[in-house]
């Protein structure tokens, strides 16, 4: 086999290739991993293995602390922000260290929880629609676990239906703000994170938008 990493313009979307014609060449499989996708596969076991396994009934008691520790620790060691480009802070690696990355995790219990909220529905928005303004303050913190994020869509009468939700968001009176009133539950990392990705209707807005809270933010409460 070539040493060569083939570059696809148009790579296989989940199991796409059980259901049309694929050739082998579009699929990318560990025989092709780079030196770089095994060195970050190999801090990913590591880290697992050595400081979230034997943490296991800790993280599941959740010990006060240490799910956000083991955050900052994955931060140190560049799993936070493989995908993130290098001038906000991440290591601008591909989409497939991502998911190498990604599998790693996979057998840390709940940790892999709090890590899959944290670097993909707590930074992603602010990374992909935020403005220049909000990524420069926000997306270092996160690419390095220094900031812990939040996702906050799920409510008590709202769930997968998000647009039936009844948080509301109205401006003030001076144009400068928005305030905010509702309610959410089941949010991964709230106990612990420093800003929140929350979904609010603007009055009478038929979709929600997204606004980023800080925890120090007047009115919330937990």
């Amino acid at each position: 086999m070539s040493d060569e990493i083939k570059n696809i313009e148009k790579p296989i979307t989940g199991g796409e290739f059980i259901i049309r014609d694929v050739s082998c060449d579009e699929i990318f499989t560990p025989e092709e991993w780079t030196e770089e996708h095994l060195m970050m596969k190999q801090t990913t076991m590591d880290f697992i293995n050595s400081r979230v396994t034997p943490n296991l009934d800790a993280i599941d008691a959740q010990e006060e602390g240490l799910m956000s520790q083991l955050l900052e620790e994955a931060g140190e060691l560049g799993l936070l922000c493989s995908s993130i480009p290098e001038s906000l802070g991440g290591m601008g690696m591909d989409f497939k260290t991502s998911m190498i990355i990604t599998e790693g995790t996979g057998g840390g219990h709940s940790f892999a929880v709090s890590y899959s909220a944290h670097t993909g529905i707590a930074t992603l928005p602010i990374l992909y629609y935020g403005n220049d303004k909000q990524k420069n303050k926000y997306i270092p913190g996160l690419a390095s676990g220094k900031i812990k994020g939040a996702y906050c869509l799920t409510e008590p009468s709202s769930g997968s239906d998000a647009n039936s939700a009844k948080s509301r968001a109205v401006l003030t009176d001076d144009g400068m703000h928005y305030n905010l009133n509702g309610q959410k539950m089941w949010i991964t990392n709230a106990g612990f994170a420093d800003i929140f990705i929350v979904f609010a209707k603007i009055d009478d807005d038929e979709n929600l938008s997204a606004f980023i809270l800080e925890k120090e933010y007047e009115g919330i409460t937990m």
